[in-house]
């Protein structure tokens, strides 16, 4: 990913008429001094909910806001079954945020979701300028293993951020500080909830006993099935032709690919932003 530039681009600039799809929460230079990076461990949720606060006027400690979010931990010292279970859910999902955003401001913060995958009908810049124009705070949570750059390793996780602004260049995002095009970040945001998980993951974990058992009981066990993670793994250990050995295993994950917009319960956008409809499928 790029990194953004002193320059600034589009951020903060004063908006014109050929240029109405420009739109920040901060600009550049407030942006790099005020948002706050990854606080912890799988906590990516919670820091985007740390910015978004500190966007709508609260200075709220950060530790706080990670205990309202209730962010969950990847169990990297547990036998292979529950370390693939604590993979699934490991972080938080977009509930979490909009939870732990209302907890922690004590009610004072609401947050609305829309869901980007099945793919939407939708300008994206345009769209997210216009919440923005009237009080609201973005959070993106997407699928960072979808749209990889060739040459690139693909990374080991989704990933939540909050949005502080859009214009020409692309659009602005906190933890790390970037400037993404909005078609890669569309691409990110459509996408159906699963985890690749690492071959030398899954390895480094299995023994003789391992039990898998345990999928047979969870609530979304049949998508454990329709995966056949189990045939997945077995298919990892026994094979030992090169070049045909997976190189992760797929799983269910918990989280939702879309854009959760954050505002003031009691301003005059929140009856808006709550009624809303769903954003149209593209088919």
């Amino acid at each position: 990913m790029d990194s953004c530039s002193p320059s600034g681009g589009a951020v903060g600039r004063e908006r014109s008429a050929e240029d109405e799809k420009d739109q920040s929460v901060w600009s550049l230079a407030e942006a790099m001094q005020k948002q706050i990076l990854q606080i912890g461990s799988s906590a990516c949720g919670a820091t985007a909910v740390v910015n978004i606060l500190q966007a709508l006027g609260f200075d709220i400690p950060s530790d706080v806001v990670d205990r309202c979010v209730q962010t969950r931990l990847r169990k990297n010292d547990a036998p292979l079954a529950e370390y693939l279970m604590s993979r699934c859910v490991a972080g938080a999902t977009h509930q979490q945020l909009i939870e732990g955003a209302e907890k922690a401001s004590e009610g004072r913060v609401v947050g609305r979701f829309f869901s980007f995958y099945p793919e939407r009908s939708v300008e994206l810049t345009s769209w997210l300028a216009s919440w923005m124009r009237k009080g609201a705070v973005p959070v993106v949570t997407m699928n960072m293993q979808v749209a990889v750059p060739e040459g690139k390793e693909i990374p080991d996780a989704w990933h939540h951020q909050m949005i502080f602004g859009v214009g020409a260049e692309g659009i602005y995002m906190t933890n790390p500080l970037e400037i993404e095009e909005s078609s890669l970040v569309k691409r990110r945001l459509c996408s159906e909830s699963l985890l690749l998980v690492r071959r030398q993951d899954v390895l480094s974990r299995l023994s003789d006993g391992s039990d898998f058992s345990m999928f047979t009981r969870l609530p979304d066990h049949s998508l454990w099935e329709q995966l056949d993670v189990v045939g997945q793994i077995e298919r990892i250990v026994s094979s030992d032709v090169p070049g045909e050995v997976p190189d992760h295993v797929v799983i269910p994950a918990a989280y939702r690919s879309g854009v959760t917009m954050f505002t003031l319960r009691h301003s005059e956008l929140t009856n808006e932003l709550l009624s809303a409809s769903e954003l149209p499928l593209l088919y």
